[in-house]
């Protein structure tokens, strides 16, 4: 696990775009898992102004999101499908059917994230998988209990991610209690994780995720266990780490050929 602490969200996110433009100018073919929410939104604005003014072509790559609520036609401004289609992809020169994303309008779930397994599988596997960090350290929808084994499947959110996510939505009555979510075992199958964390509400997750034991408790955890993690981090969030100074030195003294900027 690599934690690089940069100065704020903005140089993390940008550096995390750095990241994936890098992957993509070397595969022209590759595979992206792409998450939701506020917090991955200041590295797409990144990859949208890489591919305008530098020329960062997405016209082979595919994609694969982690989740999507159950119950919300793609239509519905809060679905993750309409949220992608708004914030990246309509920003992109993205082939034709090459984003995909969980069918939370699926008659048959069990069935229909076998697919979206079989479908990842015949992609050739995703080669780098964005990720951010739950407040109780759950990853994707992996919420605390989680197998660290587990594929996509149907969960259930909990009260505290329902309230974090009630932003979106207005209220706590409006949000789904259901997901569809990629398992913390089909992460584990990307090549390559990228953790964009930020914040000091998110401190004691990012601890426990890096820090702490490896559990079901904190979701995130098993990430130190991938053979190529990387956490981009903001001060504020690396603030509960015991060797914060380690990371940062270690980031620093880095040989040229080493770093990813």
């Amino acid at each position: 696990m690599e934690v690089i602490i940069k100065s704020d969200k903005a140089e993390a996110s940008k550096l995390g775009a750095k990241i994936i433009a890098r992957l993509i100018r070397e595969n022209a073919k590759a595979v992206l898992g792409l998450a939701t929410g506020s917090t991955p939104l200041p590295l797409y604005r990144e990859l949208v102004r890489m591919h305008r003014e530098e020329g960062l072509s997405f016209k082979d790559i595919t994609t694969f999101n982690l989740d999507e609520y159950v119950g919300l036609d793609p239509a519905n401004p809060c679905s993750f499908y309409s949220e992608m289609h708004k914030n990246l992809f309509c920003h992109l020169d993205l082939a034709k059917g090459a984003s995909h994303l969980p069918d939370g309008m699926a008659k048959d779930i069990p069935t229909s994230c076998a697919a979206y397994e079989a479908a990842i599988k015949a992609a050739g596997g995703v080669d780098l998988q964005l990720l951010g960090i739950g407040h109780d350290g759950h990853l994707a929808f992996n919420e605390p209990g989680s197998s660290l084994a587990s594929r996509t499947r149907l969960k259930t959110l909990s009260q505290k991610t329902i309230k974090a996510n009630s932003r979106f939505f207005g209220s706590e009555a409006k949000v789904p209690r259901h997901v569809m979510t990629m398992g913390l075992g089909t992460i584990m199958e990307a090549k390559q994780c990228v953790l964009l964390a930020f914040g000091k509400d998110k401190a004691e997750a990012v601890r426990d995720m890096v820090e702490g034991p490896v559990s079901a408790s904190c979701p995130g955890s098993v990430l130190q266990f991938h053979e190529q993690a990387i956490i981009l981090l903001d001060h504020e969030a690396a603030g509960k780490l015991t060797r914060k100074q380690y990371y940062l030195d270690v980031y620093a003294s880095k040989p040229a050929w080493q770093l990813w900027e």
